[in-house]
Order: C-alpha cells, then sequence, then structure tokens
C-alpha cells in the first residue's frame, strides 16, 4: 500500500515512457518505489485528464528525482507518466522551485 498526500494506491503501472526514461537514465524500480514513498509533491495538477496527477521530488542515491504520477482512484493505481532528473537549467538548485524563463 502506498500513500502519497491525499492519494492512496495498492498498485502502480509504469507508462512505456517512463519505464524508457528510467532505462535511459539508470534509474532503477528500488529507487522509483523509494521516490513514491518519501517524496515531497512539489506541483500539484487536480485538473489534468484522464486522472489528476502531481510532480514528487527526492534526493535518492545523491541525485535528484523527479516523477510526474497520476492516480485512477476507481482502479486505485497510480501511474508513472514520467521519471526524470530535474536539471538547473528548469530548477532552482533546491530542485523543486521551477525557474522562471
Amino acid at each position: 500500500m502506498f500513500q502519497i498526500g491525499k492519494f492512496t494506491f495498492e498498485k502502480y503501472l509504469i507508462k512505456d515512457h517512463a519505464s524508457m526514461r528510467m532505462l535511459y537514465r539508470n534509474i532503477s524500480v528500488n529507487e522509483l518505489e523509494e521516490l513514491m514513498h518519501f517524496g515531497k509533491i512539489i506541483e500539484d495538477y487536480p485538473n489534468d485528464f484522464p486522472f489528476p496527477s502531481i510532480l514528487i521530488f527526492k534526493m535518492v542515491n545523491l541525485r535528484p528525482l523527479h516523477a510526474v504520477i497520476a492516480f485512477s482512484a476507481e482502479d486505485k493505481m497510480a501511474i508513472i507518466v514520467t521519471l526524470y532528473e530535474p536539471d538547473l537549467l528548469h530548477f532552482e538548485p533546491d530542485f523543486k522551485t521551477r525557474k522562471k524563463l
């Protein structure tokens, strides 16, 4: 069982895009699960379609990680949309705050 903010879910699905990003960026399933268990919500997208989603952040194994996760309440499932290391071009040094471009 996972809990992220107001979302509780029993299972998760890694979308193809996120799976490719994980392989390309050498991010393991264990790192993803640590991010889901202990990450902090830094952006909330309640009106995303077809499901509300969030952006979470955590330092995992000394590197910053972000994941965009959508939630299907009906299926009690999280959907991992994408997973990446934020960069300083788009985020402040805290890796939580987007730069104003």
